[in-house]
């Protein structure tokens, strides 16, 4: 039982420090109204584990506590993330024919909830200027959810090592 609690927690610190490293290294793009966060390829990951759901939520905090658009962003986009982990997790753990819909929830409430965030922060919350920064944040998570992350799920899938691991911890 010790044992799978280290497990669980090592794995999840992993998960929050590959989010946080792949936001800064991808800094340009992360933090702009024409976002395309590539860490977020990761929300995939609760199609195998509910670990993953701690650790994309805190390296979710950790990148918009250093780089985010303030306190607004720590609270409002991490707990985003939160909710679209969870949302994935339900949708799709041990559902394989759901597969597909792993990655759907962090486009959609990002697309929404990000994007209204980011609006409102720009400084001009036009309907206009909402419908373009949401359309913007969408289309990044689309690159990165279904364009990086599924494959990435796929590949995971695949590889005995890590399908292995996935059932181990969770």
């Amino acid at each position: 039982m010790k044992n799978k609690k280290i497990l669980w927690l090592t794995t999840s610190a992993m998960i929050a420090a590959v989010y946080l490293v792949l936001t800064m290294i991808f800094y340009a793009i992360s933090f702009t109204p024409m976002q395309s966060r590539l860490a977020e390829a990761l929300t995939v990951l609760p199609y195998f584990t509910p670990v993953a759901i701690p650790g994309l939520f805190i390296g979710c905090i950790l990148a918009n506590i250093i780089g985010g658009y303030g306190i607004w962003d720590v609270v409002i986009g991490s707990l985003t993330s939160l909710l679209a982990a969870y949302l994935t997790y339900r949708l799709t753990f041990n559902k394989p024919r759901r597969k597909w819909l792993a990655p759907l929830p962090p486009v959609l409430l990002n697309a929404v909830i990000v994007g209204a965030e980011l609006n409102l922060l720009s400084g001009s919350p036009t309907w206009e200027a909402f419908l373009g920064i949401m359309l913007s944040v969408g289309i990044g998570q689309i690159i990165a959810c279904y364009v990086i992350g599924f494959p990435l799920m796929l590949l995971f899938e695949r590889s005995k090592k890590i399908s292995e691991l996935f059932k181990r911890i969770s």
